[in-house]
């Protein structure tokens, strides 16, 4: 059985895929710089102002690890928002494309 040949080159060109890519382009770079700059918040904070990181919240428990222990849950909260955004908008676009590319 053969499998059906697709124009990749018309698909790349149309506009539902552009935009598709767009959209999607567009937040995972937003999305990224965020987190980069999240990410790296923890070593210059801790190294050019280390009074802030020493502030003890809960005992022994200090500004330092709280925030280390959230970058755990800012990764997690930002993968169940685009998990939301791509079953709302991204899968969308894409059903919308391969319905117009099957008719």
């Amino acid at each position: 059985m053969a499998e059906k040949q697709y124009d990749w080159k018309a698909i790349a060109k149309h506009p539902k895929f552009v935009e598709l890519h767009h959209r999607k382009s567009a937040f995972l770079f937003g999305w990224w710089v965020f987190s980069l700059v999240y990410y790296f918040l923890l070593p210059i904070g801790a190294a050019y102002t280390p009074g802030i990181f020493k502030v003890k919240v809960i005992g022994v428990i200090n500004f330092g690890y709280v925030f280390a222990l959230s970058q755990f849950f800012v990764s997690w909260g930002i993968a169940l928002f685009y998990a939301h955004v791509a079953n709302k908008d991204f899968d969308r676009l894409t059903r919308e494309l391969i319905d117009e590319l099957h008719a």
